[in-house]
């Protein structure tokens, strides 16, 4: 892989990286001393010039970040999960401090999303066993969602403010509509068992373990808005379409040797995702689901369409650039450093 560009995060490892919705040349890292087991932790804001990647600013907390989000509604605005359970809202033009701190998680900030639709709200989710819905004008939380079990992520349905998902140990993905009534369940529209067998066939050669395994990540299709992918501790990805929730996955995409800790869908294509993992790869996927086939199986199995490895440590952050030819991706790691790389090389090759 020829164009690379690479920063390294002297003394801090890496948990989450994100991409400026605004810029195409500004990226944020959320960062542990460490490896966030205990200690600091530091938030990078990095600038891509003439010179490479520079330090624009940073701001240093007194545990670790798992997970940042660049605001939606500020430039200059981005939020950091913290292993104290606060949520902080930094404003790259203050020096230091926050501008806000949520604090009501009783455990770890594990995730944070910022509502893409609406703007004016963020979700928080962590190992306390919630999903927290914020408003970035009050310290209080405006809802909260009970999932029972250490929640690892949590995300905003990219057509509609009102959908919240959220996976856990457990070995479920969640779907939250915040337009139903509060009933005894809070919310909680469909909850889908990521692990459970398809009631139909499985392509051939495709047989993912169908024991319960921690669900470590997942993201909505850009496209197909009805579409999660799902990734954890059982090494698969698997995609699912929430209008026909005990249909099991739609595709399965088998390859990594270790636990899925992050996964992206492209923002250019509908078919594209990423996934980093412990084994130290991140690797790019087609769902299979733009791929002509003479007998198209209910389940499709995805295609791996390239791996990268130049990390040497668990990769725990992966995202899109959403500007430009479509294909620049910054992917972090625990070995410190995070690499800015043109994942459209591995796409050419495919037909």
């Amino acid at each position: 892989m020829a164009s690379m560009l690479e920063f390294r995060t002297a003394g801090f490892n890496p948990y989450a990286v994100k991409y400026s919705p605004y810029y195409d040349s500004r990226i944020a890292v959320a960062s542990a001393a460490n490896y966030g087991i205990v200690g600091n932790g530091r938030l990078f804001c990095l600038g891509l010039g003439p010179q490479g990647v520079q330090v624009q600013k940073t701001f240093d907390t007194n545990d670790a970040q798992y997970d940042l989000a660049w605001s939606e509604i500020n430039e200059n605005q981005l939020l950091a999960a913290c292993g104290d359970g606060s949520v902080k809202l930094f404003d790259l033009t203050i020096d230091e401090f926050p501008v806000m701190n949520f604090h009501e998680h009783k455990r770890e900030a594990y995730a944070v999303a910022w509502s893409p639709v609406t703007k004016d709200t963020f979700a928080s989710s962590s190992w306390d066993g919630t999903v927290k819905i914020w408003s970035p004008a009050r310290r209080e939380s405006l809802r909260t969602l009970p999932v029972g079990n250490c929640t690892y992520s949590t995300s905003y349905c990219p057509s509609n403010p009102n959908i919240i998902s959220a996976v856990s140990t457990d070995s479920h993905l969640r779907i939250f509509d915040l337009r139903t009534p509060v009933n005894a369940q809070y919310h909680l529209t469909t909850k889908i068992p990521v692990h459970q067998p398809p009631p139909v066939p499985m392509p051939p050669g495709v047989s993912p373990p169908s024991m319960p395994a921690e669900i470590l990540t997942h993201d909505w299709n850009k496209y197909r808005d009805t579409v999660i992918a799902t990734g954890g501790v059982d090494r698969v990805l698997r995609t699912f379409d929430i209008r026909n929730p005990t249909a099991g996955p739609a595709s399965i995409m088998m390859g990594h040797d270790y636990a899925v800790r992050r996964l992206a869908w492209s923002p250019h294509a509908a078919d594209i995702l990423l996934s980093a993992s412990y084994d130290m790869t991140v690797r790019l996927w087609t769902d299979g689901s733009t791929m002509a086939t003479d007998q198209s199986p209910p389940v499709k199995p995805g295609l791996q369409l390239g791996i990268m490895n130049r990390h040497t440590e668990f990769v725990t952050g992966v995202d899109w650039c959403l500007f430009g030819v479509g294909g620049w991706v910054a992917t972090a790691g625990w070995d410190e450093r995070v690499l800015l790389w043109d994942a459209n090389m591995m796409l050419q090759g495919r037909g």
